[in-house]
Parts: C-alpha cells; sequence; structure tokens
C-alpha cells in the first residue's frame, strides 16, 4: 500500500468517525423543537450531547485538514467548486454553534425558543448538505483538465443530490432519535421511542431509493454488478434489523445498527470513489485521482508519522468522555445549557 492510498483510507476513516458521531448529535439537534415540550425537556435534551458536540466536531476539522495536506488538489478543486453550498454548511454549523452556548445565558422564553430553532436550522441544513454533497462526488460534477469546477452552485441541486440529501437527513434523525432513547428518562424517553419507530420505516425506504438511483446515476455499482458486495449487505441488514430491535425496547442494539448502516454506507461511497477522489462527468479521464491531487511522498510521510502518534490519543480521550458521560439525563439532573 502507498502513501497515497493510506491517507485516502484514513480520509474515510475520519469521515466514518464524523458521520457516526456528529450523526446523532444532528439527529437530536432536528428533533428538539418536538420533542421539547417546555423548556426543561428541551435543556434536558440538549444535555444529551452537551459534553460531545464541539469533540464530534474536530473529526470534521481533522478531515478537513487531512484533505488539505494530502491532497490539496482535491480540497482546492472542491472548495472553489462547491463554495456557496459549503458556505452555507458552515454558516448552519457556526448558528448551531453559537445557539448551544447562548440559549441558556438568558431566561427569557423568546430568547430560548429563537436559539432552540437555532439548533435546529443548523443541524437540518447540515445534514441535509452532507448528503448532497457526497451524492455530487460520486455522481460527478463538471470538472476540466486544469481541475476547475466548470458548473454552478445550481448544478449541484440535480435530484440525485437531493434524495441524497434525504437520505443523510433521514438516516441521522433517525440515529439521534435512538441516541436519546439511550440518554432520557420518563416521557421524553417513551416520546423518543415513538418517534423512532416512526421515523423507521421512513428511512429505510428513503436508502433504498438513493440506493437504487445510485445504481442508475453513477457507475461506482458498475463494476460489480447483480453482486454488491458484503458491505451493501451488511449495510441492508443492519438498518432493516432496527425496526424489530425497536419494538423488542433493545435501543442499545439499535444504536449499533444505525451506526454501522452510517460506516458502511460511508465505505461503500469511498470504495466506490476509489483511487478518484473527485469524478468529471465533463471527461471521466479529467477526474481527480488520489495521485494527481495528492502532495509529494515526503509531505505524505511526514503526515504519517504525525497520524501515527495523535489518531490514537484522539480516539483515548473520545472514548473516555464518553465514558465519564454515560449516564442518562433526567429533568432532576443538573443542567448546563
Amino acid at each position: 500500500m502507498d502513501l497515497n492510498t493510506l491517507w485516502f483510507i484514513l480520509v474515510a476513516v475520519l469521515f466514518v468517525g464524523f458521520f457516526f458521531l456528529e450523526g446523532f448529535d444532528f439527529g437530536v439537534g432536528i428533533l428538539l423543537p418536538f420533542l421539547g415540550k417546555d423548556d426543561r425537556s428541551r435543556r434536558v435534551i440538549i444535555n444529551t450531547i452537551g459534553p460531545h458536540w464541539d469533540g464530534n466536531e474536530v473529526w470534521l476539522l481533522t478531515a478537513g485538514g487531512a484533505i488539505f495536506a494530502a491532497f490539496p488538489n482535491w480540497y482546492a478543486t472542491m472548495f472553489s467548486g462547491f463554495y456557496i453550498a459549503l458556505f452555507l454548511l458552515v454558516a448552519s454549523l457556526v448558528v448551531r454553534a453559537v445557539a448551544f452556548e447562548y440559549r441558556s445565558k438568558v431566561e427569557n422564553p423568546r430568547w430560548r425558543n429563537m436559539w432552540d430553532w437555532g439548533i435546529f436550522f443548523g443541524s437540518f441544513v447540515s445534514a441535509l448538505l452532507w448528503g448532497v454533497a457526497l451524492a455530487n462526488l460520486i455522481r460527478g460534477v463538471p470538472i476540466d483538465e486544469t481541475m476547475t469546477y466548470t458548473g454552478g452552485f445550481f448544478n449541484l441541486l440535480n435530484p440525485y443530490a437531493l434524495v441524497g440529501g434525504l437520505a443523510t437527513l433521514s438516516l441521522f434523525t433517525l440515529h439521534g432519535a435512538i441516541f436519546l432513547t439511550l440518554k432520557t428518562t420518563d416521557d421524553i424517553l417513551e416520546s423518543t421511542r415513538a418517534v423512532a419507530k416512526k421515523l423507521w420505516p421512513v428511512t429505510t425506504i428513503i436508502l433504498l431509493l438513493f440506493v437504487a438511483y445510485s445504481y442508475v446515476e453513477t457507475e461506482m455499482f458498475a463494476a460489480l454488478g447483480i453482486n454488491p458486495g458484503s458491505i451493501p449487505v451488511i449495510a441492508l441488514l443492519a438498518i432493516l434489523s432496527v425496526g424489530t430491535l425497536l419494538k423488542a425496547k433493545k435501543e442499545g442494539w439499535a444504536f449499533v445498527m444505525t451506526g454501522i448502516t452510517i460506516a458502511a454506507s460511508t465505505v461503500i461511497i469511498f470504495t466506490g470513489l476509489f483511487p478518484r477522489v473527485m469524478v468529471s462527468s465533463t471527461n471521466p479521464e479529467w477526474s481527480l485521482t488520489i495521485y494527481t491531487a495528492s502532495s509529494s511522498d515526503y509531505t505524505l510521510g511526514v503526515m504519517s508519522i504525525v497520524a501515527a502518534i495523535f489518531v490514537p490519543l484522539v480516539l483515548v480521550y473520545q472514548v473516555w468522555s464518553y465514558w465519564v458521560f454515560k449516564k442518562r439525563v433526567s429533568r432532576n439532573s443538573e443542567l448546563e445549557y
């Protein structure tokens, strides 16, 4: 395995971690205005992710930094071509972060309600746009021979990409609902269980639609034929099992299954891209690959040493933080947010 492939895999792993962890963050934020019937219940819901949401976003920062350093041409083409979409994504994340920090600074109900909807808006837009971005990467966008994006913003809002956005939006919302069943008590727990059961069939249908659409709209499955491989089968079995697990009130296993679905789906997308990082719809030969978009071998070598030291430390800290804050949050808990 060469360093280019190694760093492509590392970027994929970072996005798997981000979507798994930040996925339930987004889901909790989307459900906040609907499950929180009063200020105290909304504070309970927010505090289930309060110790984790900012740490989860570090995975995105690390992934972005890895792309910038390891594959600068990928970074340049994507950020220049997807500028408006990425600006909206970053703006939604900023609104969300500010809302978390500001909503409890003032006791005025209107003030708190405004920031609660800010959390919803930031979570909803982020969850939707991530699916749009990933769908465009595998479908292909207009890129010329100089690695320059030649399309516009509305090229990204094609039907396939919007279905991809609905797929991540629904999956993250279900993931967040199941997470809340593991972290809340009493009336909030029962309400969340009911919502999760309703979300599961909708999410499953949208995911199956997106997979079928991918066979038609992209060529990432062309080499597989009727044999999809083991990873798509694992993703399918995982999401199908969620409904049974929710009915049996085995929410811990249901959360594992939605996590496997998210992780496997991300792996499928990156596997379908490899060795490309961006597909050119103008001419397949102009697609960016892990070789044409990469830094020098020396740069990748130095980065590999740094990653080998710090990535395990980040993983240990992440596991430790979830262990410390593993208890359920109730109306009687001491609430920070």
